[in-house]
């Protein structure tokens, strides 16, 4: 089981593209995403120093196009599932097909713009807080009137919020914490966001979503997102709302995955899932592809985790996967053979918060149960087949 993941704004290098530019058609693909985007993502890429590609409005453009340009030089059909850390989730769309490659540079444009826009309205910022705990954390956190912006699991919750409010929480921390000032224009994730959420929300109104063709893993909740337009939404709403990477890692170790490989610019990630994971069992083996002279690795990792080799990006089934985490029941009535309307209910999910509905997202007929009844379930675990016409 092999996932690929997209890291978020704070991995940037300088010059961390450079040698990607070697690649046939690597110069001239970015320089038309940059049109798109806004920016240059060339300069950006080999010439901006830490401080031109820290900057908002420059950083989430470059990420998305890092990923999706090292992205284009792999056997993707044959990887299972794919996830995203905050602006990396764009990527992690358009990887797992809901989002066309130009659509997700153009919104990594428009979201990054917004966002310093947002930002520049009042002093705001963010602050990493190592150890603890997370409760105590938490709790902290609320009593300063500051805001979770990233639960990214290992040990590390990243707050935010006004800059006075954030300088009292460093001043009275929690016992057995570290609290680290980031270098950042702003607090993201939060409500201070809202109007990029809402400039983002009228852009993407014009966008028609398509369904994930592969596992998508989604950072508000760690579901597994199979409705395109569900995904989008998310996309939006997650301006304003915490990263729960330590939610999305736990998704990937419930499902099984015994592979990842990082996307550009690569480590941050890989990290986290390492100290997350560390003692369980499940830490995958990982690739951090940072240069085109990591891809043999990244290619020999999804020939031995991967699908079948030389199996057809086109499915002729559409697989019904668990959103969340829990246990399964499927729906009586329904045997194998039966035919199943497009959005028709065909069994539950039990979990901590309730019962979840689980739907067939096409008409077709219902050729094999994956899960049985009171099997326990994992976000992005396939739980039916539909096979006959397809959306």
């Amino acid at each position: 089981m092999l996932a690929v993941l997209s890291p978020g704004q704070g991995a940037q290098k300088p010059g961390f593209l450079t040698p990607w530019l070697d690649l046939p058609g690597a110069e001239a693909r970015l320089r038309w995403w940059s049109a798109l985007a806004g920016v240059d993502l060339v300069r950006l890429g080999t010439e901006g120093d830490a401080d031109e590609i820290r900057d908002t409005a420059r950083t989430q453009p470059l990420l998305v196009a890092a990923a999706l340009l090292a992205a284009e030089h792999l056997p993707l059909y044959d990887v299972h599932a794919t996830a995203g850390h905050s602006v990396g989730e764009l990527a992690a769309a358009a990887l797992a097909g809901v989002l066309a490659p130009e659509t997700a540079v153009t919104l990594a444009g428009v979201r990054g713009r917004e966002m310093a826009a947002a930002c520049a309205l009042e002093p705001t910022g963010m602050s990493a807080v190592m150890g603890g705990d997370p409760d105590e954390v938490l709790a902290a956190v609320e009593a300063h009137e500051l805001h979770p912006a990233n639960l990214n699991g290992a040990g590390q919750i990243v707050v935010a919020g006004a800059l006075d409010r954030l300088a009292k929480f460093a001043a009275d921390r929690p016992a057995g914490t570290k609290v680290i000032a980031l270098q950042v224009a702003g607090a993201f994730h939060t409500p201070y966001m809202a109007p990029a959420e809402r400039a983002l929300a009228a852009v993407a109104a014009g966008i028609v979503p398509a369904d994930p063709s592969r596992i998508l893993f989604s950072s508000a909740d760690g579901a597994a997102v199979d409705h395109g337009r569900e995904m989008l939404q998310r996309l939006i709403r997650q301006v304003t709302a915490p990263v729960r990477w330590d939610l999305c890692v736990r998704g990937l170790a419930d499902l099984g995955v015994t592979a990842v490989i990082e996307l550009p610019p690569a480590g941050t990630l890989a990290g986290l899932i390492k100290r997350e994971l560390k003692g369980s069992g499940a830490v995958p083996e990982i690739v951090t592809l940072n240069t085109p002279a990591d891809l043999a690795a990244a290619r020999d990792l999804i020939a031995r985790h991967g699908g079948p080799p030389g199996r057809a990006p086109a499915m002729r089934f559409r697989v019904v996967v668990a959103g969340s985490a829990g246990t399964f029941t499927p729906l009586g009535e329904l045997a194998e053979g039966t035919a199943v309307a497009a959005g028709q209910v065909i069994g539950h999910v039990a979990t901590r918060q309730g019962t979840v509905e689980v739907t067939a997202r096409d008409s077709g007929v219902l050729t094999e149960w994956l899960a049985q009844h009171d099997d326990p379930v994992a976000p992005g675990q396939p739980l039916a087949r539909i096979g006959g016409q397809l959306s």
